[in-house]
Order: C-alpha cells, then sequence, then structure tokens
C-alpha cells in the first residue's frame, strides 16, 4: 500500500492523513507546522500524554471536550488545579479520565510556569532541533524515537515534567514542527519546511 496518496482534491497527502475529516484537518492545517508560543507547545505535550496507548483519531474526536475541561490549556489555570479539580475531571466523560495522566498534565502545567524564570518551555523545545534531513519516503523510514527525543525527554524531566518519553515526545516534535515527517511528495511538506525557516529568526537551533 503506497504511503502517499492522491485525495479528491487533486492534493498528494500521507495516508493517515486522508483517514477521515478529522484526520485530514489535523495533517493539512496543524501536524508539523511550527509552534513556537507556551500555551500550544504545553497543549500538544498534554494531548500527546493523553493519546499514549490510545488511538489518535480518539484524540481528535475529543479535542475540544478536552480543552473546555483542561481551561483552554492554560499553564497558570491548570498549574492551579487541586484534589478537587483532578476528582472532578476524574468523572468527566470529556477528557481522558486517567489519574496518572491527568495529574502529569497538572505536573507539567506547574513546570512549565516555573521554567519562565530561567528557560521558557518553547525556547527549551526549540533548543532541541536537529539538523535537517531527507524527506521521509514511507512509514518506514521514521523512527519511533531519536537522540534528540531522547535528550529532550531527560531535560523535560529534569524541569519536572512527568509522561514525556522519548517516544512521546518525538511524537510532539513532530506535531510541532522541530522535525519535517511528511512525506516526500506531500504537498504539506514545503509549507512547513517554509514555516520552519521563519522559526530559525526566534530561536537558536544549536
Amino acid at each position: 500500500m503506497n504511503d502517499l496518496v492522491t485525495g479528491d482534491d487533486g492534493k498528494a497527502r500521507c495516508r493517515w492523513g486522508s483517514a477521515d475529516e478529522l484526520y485530514r484537518d489535523y495533517h493539512d492545517t496543524e501536524w508539523g507546522r511550527p509552534v513556537t508560543e507556551e500555551r500550544g507547545l504545553y497543549e500538544k505535550l498534554c494531548l500527546e500524554c493523553l493519546q499514549s496507548g490510545l488511538s489518535w483519531a480518539l484524540i481528535l474526536r475529543k479535542r475540544e471536550g478536552i480543552r473546555k475541561a483542561l481551561a483552554d490549556f492554560a499553564p497558570d489555570a491548570v498549574a492551579a488545579f487541586g484534589r478537587d479539580q483532578i476528582a472532578g475531571l476524574l468523572q468527566d466523560p470529556r477528557v481522558i479520565r486517567n489519574r496518572r495522566k491527568l495529574e502529569a498534565i497538572v505536573q507539567n502545567a506547574q513546570a512549565t510556569v516555573t521554567m519562565r524564570d530561567h528557560k521558557p518551555l518553547p525556547e527549551l523545545v526549540w533548543s532541541f532541533r536537529p539538523p535537517p534531513r531527507p524527506a521521509p519516503r514511507t512509514y518506514a523510514d521514521m523512527d519511533p524515537l531519536t537522540e534528540e527525543s531522547k535528550q529532550l525527554a531527560k531535560e523535560l524531566k529534569r524541569q519536572g515534567f512527568a509522561f514525556v518519553g522519548p517516544t512521546t515526545v518525538y511524537a510532539t516534535m513532530q506535531a510541532v514542527g522541530l522535525v519535517n515527517d511528511h512525506l516526500a511528495g506531500c504537498f504539506v511538506r514545503e509549507e512547513v519546511e517554509a514555516a520552519q525557516r521563519n522559526v530559525q529568526r526566534l530561536f537558536s537551533t544549536g
């Protein structure tokens, strides 16, 4: 099966992005496009945490409800959640009702807020952007983790984050544009490359 497909709109895209309308919209407008602000990066880390062990389709379907339940992923608001709020979330059908994941999301909000005093989350995350590499031609060309994702996961844990293993972190790196894993020939790939070039004005890539 070809990992690159042409849709009814005549555009070639990664096969996973043609699964249904939710996937297509996420693939075409969001996945891989650089996220450089704190709230957006925190949201993506939360979503990848919640997705662990589950399907991404489930996360996309529940995303708006999750966003409302988690104060629009505002780190300051989530950082203030206590036991009562977590207990409420465990009864809330809008979210993934997993105590460990929800506690990690609160802990990660607290770490995000604390980091502002020395190295804010966007600066830290983008400091682990790897050098450009050839476009993957198939899914088999992608690894589930990289040396950079291992190092970023290690640093996030050192900063107080939880539920940020190297595989989850690599999925976040893909989602927020640190790497461009749109397949060669996917129409989004060139758009992401152009956006990534603009990011260099904001952050050093080492």
